[in-house]
Order: structure tokens, then C-alpha cells, then sequence
């Protein structure tokens, strides 16, 4: 994943984490505790919401308007 690329509800935490570092305080802000856990590595947003309750696509467009931001 390059970065400035947009992120889907299939991107992987663990290539948020590694591309986009300055998101991991927008995730543990929701209540995305799970960043350092081995196995979210290889999740997806899309899963790791589906566990947390939360809604993907809301998050994606949240998590695509920082990134726009930065650009």
C-alpha cells in the first residue's frame, strides 16, 4: 500500500499502522484498543469494526479526510 492511497474497509490495521502512523490516535481514540495486538495486524478495518461495533464506512471516510488533510 502506497502511501497517500485511499483507505478501504479492506486495508489491513496493520498497514495503517505502518503507513499512516498519525491515524493510530484517531483509532484508539473510537475505541480501537487493538493496535498493538499481533493479530490485528491482519485484520481488516472492516473486521476490526464489525468487533467493535463500530460503523466502517463512517470510519473509512474519517480515517481518507485525515489523510487528505496531510496531503
Amino acid at each position: 500500500m502506497a502511501e497517500n492511497k485511499a483507505i478501504t474497509g479492506q486495508t489491513l490495521i496493520g498497514e495503517i499502522v505502518a503507513y499512516y502512523p498519525d491515524l493510530v490516535d484517531t483509532l484508539l481514540g473510537i475505541g480501537m484498543h487493538c493496535m498493538g495486538c499481533p493479530a490485528s495486524q491482519m485484520e481488516s478495518l472492516e473486521e476490526a469494526c464489525m468487533v467493535h461495533g463500530i460503523d466502517s464506512e463512517e470510519l473509512v471516510e474519517v480515517l481518507n479526510a485525515k489523510i487528505a488533510e496531510k496531503a
